[in-house]
């Protein structure tokens, strides 16, 4: 029996459309969220404490993982790389199938741990620290939530 007023070809409208929030989520994915969190955290540790010690007098002195030289403004690249990739993928523009993204969020979540890795065992010349900093143990678990998105964005696509 048919509905007056309604034909049959025409799709049945429930005045429900399916929220931005569900789309975004459907988009974006687990993995993609992972990624983003872990890379502006990255992003953000280098301006954090990597170093800190006494200056004498009372005061406690911190280095910034910026001015650890060339180090840290490389893991501060890599942060803002991993962010400029989910922010294309965002918007529609993908890496060629020949180049995975998910192998490059696993290169450069390595690249950023070795660089972290390699400034918590050797310090810079120059700084006198009494002890590592929080930042620099932020950056190193952000380096490796990097690896791990990249590692289960590889099972989503086996």
């Amino acid at each position: 029996m048919q509905t007056p007023g309604r034909r049959p070809s025409q799709p049945r409208r429930t005045g429900r459309t399916r929220p931005l929030a569900h789309q975004v989520e459907a988009l974006w994915g687990l993995t993609g969220q992972l990624a983003g969190i872990s890379a502006l955290v990255l992003v953000l540790s280098t301006f954090m404490a990597w170093y800190s010690g006494d200056g004498g007098s009372g005061l406690t002195l911190s280095v910034i993982g910026w001015n650890t030289g060339s180090l840290g403004k490389l893991t501060f690249a890599v942060g803002l790389v991993v962010l400029a990739l989910l922010l294309l993928r965002y918007f529609g523009i993908v890496l060629p199938a020949s180049l995975p993204e998910s192998l490059v969020l696993i290169g450069l979540g390595i690249l950023a741990t070795v660089f972290v890795l390699y400034r918590v065992f050797w310090v810079p010349l120059g700084i006198q620290p009494t002890g590592r900093g929080i930042g620099l143990w932020i950056a190193l678990v952000a380096a490796l939530g990097i690896i791990v998105a990249g590692v289960l964005e590889t099972a989503d696509e086996l």
